[in-house]
């Protein structure tokens, strides 16, 4: 498993005084106001202030005392230690511990690997099944089980041919 998470995007500078406007990639921007610092480009800034709007945030970063330092982490990624993060509720998890994994029926056969998960209102999953490219969406009933430990998600055929592209 990764240590670090990506759980935000810088989309731009907020006022002049350093602050950022950012795009959680969580569940909601409320989870970003347990965190004590973040890493952009390997540099480590400690969180002074966080204020979460719906699915944005309005960020004070130490290191960051104007608007032109603000401007320089625009569309950057904010990433945080897992340790930070929230507990995740059964049965969510973290896309970057679905990525990788092997996708089989519930009869055992392989169909392709995660290469990216999209997030959704329902996600959508896109898989490497031997070079071709396969998307799918996570709507009731297709995911039956998934082993982030195994590397393995499990689902119905039938319901997955349905969604399947």
């Amino acid at each position: 498993m990764h240590d670090k998470l990506t759980v935000a995007t810088v989309l731009k500078p907020q006022g002049i005084r350093g602050e950022v406007k950012v795009k959680a990639l969580t569940d909601s921007a409320e989870d970003l106001k347990g965190l004590k610092k973040l890493f952009i480009d390997g540099v480590e800034y400690p969180v002074l202030s966080v204020r979460a709007q719906g699915d944005f945030a309005y960020m004070g970063l130490k290191g960051v005392a104007d608007r032109n330092a603000a401007e320089l982490l625009r569309g950057k990624d904010m990433l945080a230690e897992r340790s930070e993060m929230p507990e995740l509720p059964d049965g969510r998890y973290y896309i970057v511990d679905l990525i990788g994994c092997e996708v089989v029926t519930e009869r055992g056969d392989f169909i392709g690997e995660v290469t990216e998960v999209t997030p959704a209102k329902t996600d959508i999953y896109t898989l490497d099944a031997g070079g071709k490219s396969i998307t799918f969406v996570a709507a009731d009933g297709v995911i039956t089980e998934v082993d982030v430990a195994a590397r393995k998600i499990t689902v119905n055929e039938k319901r997955f041919r349905e969604v399947s592209l």
